[in-house]
């Protein structure tokens, strides 16, 4: 679909290469001595490539020492790559790759477990489904492996943290993006910090973001605010206040059907959306409030206390194909729900985090609680049809805007599906102790107990209770690694961890069915290394092996209820490879080999053999540089066990920046250089998300 804007930003993109090949041809880069830039994404930190220690896992351990796989991604790198969402993110880390979400929420499939909860805010739950925006983020870290240690419930292939911007003492800045692409969609961001003396600092960030795209009724209109202040109480004691304010308006888009034929997605599809303004959207509007007091007793030993209160009301209405079709099809048959959720968290964590020497032997001692309060209620009404989906050939075009259906189809959302509430009320107690068994072993030995109670009532349609139902599990999670410094530069490590998920699922419903099921279970067993070749150069790998244990009911022969373990396992090997090759050149490459079946030997969903990452960036001169980047994806399944399936695909894209001052940069980002069409994932057989096509994003950022 053409949109005004798109020819002319490809002429304002073609103008500012041109511009950039004049400067390059005044420059003499050849020359020895010639200056060269170190861009952000070049600096090094510590003794690390980047940040040295891993906001998650709350212990002063450099990454080297960490026994288990992880990526770092800065807000810099993010930026420069032209990165807007946490799907965008995904595609550029190993290990993990992006599902649907049906539209309307962040969705990631951590080492093939896919999960809408394993997100987390400096190491605190972020419990709720949405779309994260990334504007107030100082880094993205992918923890990579099931590990319920620090994290609870969830963790079960991964978690994903992130870390917020605060405060900076004692410095005055202002930093702003203002971003176009060639949809016609728009983003500005700002970021403000202000310095009160010596011991106050208040930072403010704000964006707004109106995105269009390449799919018909498309929209998003999101604004969020962030105010932190830190207060320095004294030479030890630091106190971080955060509050947070998002409002959110987008189309939900679930995608086009495969063929039952071809078992892939209809390419004739392509530009269909299976519903219309009017039934399609999703709104949030969230109040989140942090504060964070680190206190340090001594040099061996601090405190951090968090809290986090969030109060989210959301609601999301979608329509979308129901079944596998063929381009032939005349109709096609649509669902369609309504869903709304209201949720408040109340999340209180206390750490100890303490070095000690015992026996000879160095200790790095983490002791945590961790108070989890939830507070839920959720409906679910059903779309009633008059008619199914009308497919109309040829395609009509009227404004620019696809007419493929004509009165497709009148329907109200006034079917009783659900109206639940509920309550979580979590207390965890973890131990973690780093031990330095000689100057090249060292143990990682850590242990959490979790007490969860869950309390659901279920109303029928009349608004009385139908259902009520408790349940109280008692889940115990040890952690155990081993790592090796071969070289001062190079360590080896294996590690064995475990994670669990309720049966009530994210949405946190414990139906009187489960309520006789145990907790899903999940046993990560791993080894790596992690080799820094130099101060801008590190390797990572694993090899790793992911057990499942999940319980489910049956009626016996005799009509007794029954209760088996359903067994799966995946396994698999990842690297990444980033930093700097030469001063000018920078590069992070990252793959993944994946593989995965079921009790029943069916191969699992959403699981691509395959991923492979690639992004360089070249400093031409002081002005200018170049990138360049590919994400490859193998093919993968909708459903486990099923035949429907997402091809492979190759999606390159490139990027161009020119420094025009000190204070001012131009940025033009180019996704999917070569127009692929491409589908990247999936809800199931009928949903299919289309990837987009051909386009550019201009930015110019500055600061003053």
């Amino acid at each position: 679909m053409d949109h005004p804007y798109r020819n002319a930003l490809f002429v304002l993109g073609a103008l500012f290469s041109s511009y950039q090949a004049m400067l390059l041809a005044d420059t003499e880069i050849e020359k020895i001595g010639a200056p060269i830039l170190i861009l952000d994404d070049f600096v090094v930190i510590g003794s690390s490539l980047y940040i040295d220690e891993v906001n998650a896992l709350k212990t002063p351990t450099t990454i080297l020492q960490v026994p288990q796989s992880l990526t770092i991604m800065t807000a810099d790198q993010i930026s420069q790559q032209g990165l807007e969402s946490i799907n965008d993110i995904v595609e550029y880390t190993p290990g993990v790759n992006i599902s649907q979400g049906e539209g309307h929420r962040d969705a990631v499939v951590f080492r093939g477990v896919r999960s809408t909860s394993d997100f987390f805010v400096d190491g605190v739950r972020d419990d709720v489904q949405y779309y994260r925006p990334l504007y107030n983020v100082e880094r993205v870290e992918f923890l990579r492996g099931s590990n319920a240690l620090f994290f609870g419930r969830g963790g079960t292939g991964g978690v994903l943290n992130r870390v917020m911007k605060k405060g900076v003492l004692r410095d005055n800045f202002n930093v702003y993006k203002l971003s176009i692409n060639t949809f016609g969609g728009t983003l500005a961001q700002f970021d403000k910090n202000l310095a009160l003396g010596d011991a106050t600092a208040v930072r403010i960030n704000v964006f707004k973001n109106d995105l269009e795209g390449h799919r018909d009724f498309f929209y998003a209109d999101e604004f969020g605010i962030n105010p932190t202040v830190k207060f320095k109480l004294s030479d030890h004691a630091v106190l971080d206040l955060s509050y947070e304010f998002l409002d959110t308006d987008r189309f939900i888009d679930r995608g086009i059907p495969t063929s039952p034929t071809t078992n892939t997605p209809v390419d004739a599809f392509k530009d269909i959306v299976f519903g219309d303004e009017r039934d399609n959207y999703s709104t949030l509007t969230a109040h989140i409030y942090r504060a964070s007091f680190q206190n340090g007793f001594s040099e061996a030993l601090k405190s951090i206390i968090n809290i986090t209160y969030n109060d989210f009301d959301k609601r999301y209405q979608n329509v979308y194909p129901n079944r596998q079709a063929e381009a032939t099809d005349p109709t096609i048959p649509l669902g369609g729900y309504v869903d709304t959720t209201k949720r408040d968290n109340l999340i209180l964590s206390a750490d100890l985090i303490g070095e000690y020497e015992l026996l000879g032997m160095q200790h790095t001692l983490v002791a945590g609680v961790e108070s989890i309060s939830t507070n839920n209620a959720n409906t679910r009404d059903k779309a009633v049809f008059t008619n199914e989906f009308t497919i109309v050939r040829p395609i009509r075009l009227s404004d620019g805007v696809g007419m493929d259906s004509v009165g497709a189809v009148t329907n109200d959302f006034d079917s009783f599906g659900d109206n639940t509430s509920n309550t979580v009320s979590v207390f965890g107690i973890y131990l973690n102790d780093e031990i330095d068994l000689t100057e090249k072993l060292g143990l990682v030995l850590g242990a959490r107990l979790d007490d969860i109670d869950q309390n659901s009532i279920k109303y029928d349609v009349n608004g009385d209770v139908s259902e009520a139902v408790n349940r109280n599990d008692s889940v115990f999670t040890p952690r155990l690694g081993f790592v090796y410094k071969a070289k001062e530069n190079l360590n080896l490590y294996a590690s064995y961890s475990e994670a669990y998920q309720l049966k009530s699922g994210d949405e946190q419903y414990a139906t009187a069915s489960k309520t006789n099921l145990d907790p899903n279970t999940y046993e990560n067993s791993e080894i790596g290394l992690k080799w820094d070749f130099n101060n801008s150069l590190s390797l990572t790998a694993a090899l790793f092996e992911i057990d499942t244990i999940q319980q489910e009911s049956y009626t016996g022969g005799l009509g007794e209820a029954l209760v088996r373990d359903l067994e799966g396992k995946i396994s698999g090997f990842e690297f990444q490879l980033q930093g700097k090759i030469t001063d000018r050149w920078f590069l992070i490459v990252g793959y993944s080999q994946l593989d995965g079946e079921d009790s029943d030997g069916d191969h699992l969903r959403e699981l691509p053999e395959r991923t492979i990452s690639l992004w360089n960036k070249y400093l031409l001169n002081d002005r200018l540089s170049l990138g360049f980047g590919l994400t490859h994806q193998a093919d993968s399944l909708t459903t486990t066990g099923g035949t429907a399936y997402l091809p492979a695909y190759t999606r390159m894209d490139a990027a161009a920046y020119c420094k025009i001052s000190d204070s001012i940069s131009l940025q033009l980002n180019i996704e999917n250089l070569t127009d692929e069409l491409y589908y990247p994932s999936a809800h199931k057989e009928s949903q299919v998300t289309v990837g987009a096509p051909l386009n550019a994003t201009f930015s110019v950022v500055g600061k003053f």
